[in-house]
């Protein structure tokens, strides 16, 4: 197979993408914060959750997966919201190990806390590629359609308060790598989404109502896409039916310019 040479970088584009990154208040933001974030990413995931309903800080939450999650920085602002810090045990003894034998040894990059009411929850973060370590997190080096993959995130989920090892809410960030057709990188984005569709169906807890019509808040999903008219019909496939709550989000922290969006689908109702 033939291999065309990588053509040079041109000198025009790159000189207004360091512009561009120059003048981002998010990037100044990231580059200067204390919490040193990974990604410029996570300033979206800290926008949403402040003005979606902080929903992950709800004293009721348990368990957070975050799928296609290097370099970490959306793990980094749950573990905080969970309470853990960046002054946490790294316990980076188990980095590169099996992920399956990581789940065996602890279940989490941290031991249990115990200061139950500042450090809480379960936290998996799953990509191809490795995560180096993030206090509370359980990072997992493996792809997350594999077939053992919905069995080792659930037995790394489980703990006292979630005996059966189930989501309250699984985490998207994920975007193909651009190929510049509109067409193929819809489709690209579409096919993303069904795969995450299909790993939380198996994983979120459903949404319950009580003999006194008491509702649960049941499993949320946050799942990232590029607008187009196959990213509608998907919503209206496969998210309306299956979720209390559907909306479509645009963060100010993303590009203008950008066709990202993210759906917050809330009350996963386990009907597929």
């Amino acid at each position: 197979m033939l291999f065309r040479p990588t053509l040079p970088l041109h000198k025009k584009s790159s000189t207004a993408w360091l512009a561009r990154q120059s003048r981002d208040p998010f990037v100044k933001a990231r580059l200067s914060s204390p919490s040193s974030y990974r990604s410029r990413a996570a300033y979206k995931l800290i926008e949403l959750n402040n003005k979606w309903g902080c929903f992950l800080s709800r004293p009721s939450l348990r368990s957070v997966v975050d799928l296609g999650a290097a370099p970490g920085g959306w793990s980094q602002v749950v573990a905080e919201n969970f309470g853990w810090t960046h002054e946490a045990a790294d316990n980076e003894e188990d980095f590169g190990l099996r992920e399956e034998t990581k789940v065996q040894k602890r279940g989490s990059w941290s031991t249990e806390p115990t200061n139950k009411t500042t450090r809480r929850g379960k936290i998996v973060a799953l990509d191809l590629l490795p995560i180096m370590p993030i206090p509370g997190v359980q990072t997992l080096q493996m792809d997350f359609l594999a077939p053992d993959s919905a069995r080792i995130v659930r037995d790394a989920l489980k703990s006292p308060r979630n005996p059966e090892g189930t989501a309250d809410i699984v985490l998207s960030d994920m975007a193909a790598n651009f190929s510049g057709s509109k067409i193929r990188d819809s489709q690209m984005s579409l096919d993303i989404c069904h795969a995450v569709f299909d790993f939380a169906k198996g994983a979120l807890t459903v949404r319950t109502v009580d003999e006194r019509g008491k509702a649960s808040c049941g499993g949320i999903l946050l799942l990232k896409h590029f607008t187009h008219p196959l990213l509608q019909e998907f919503r209206k496939e496969y998210l309306e039916p299956n979720f209390h709550l559907v909306h479509y989000i645009k963060p100010e922290s993303s590009r203008a310019d950008s066709a990202e969006g993210y759906w917050l689908c809330r009350g996963w109702l386990g009907r597929t």
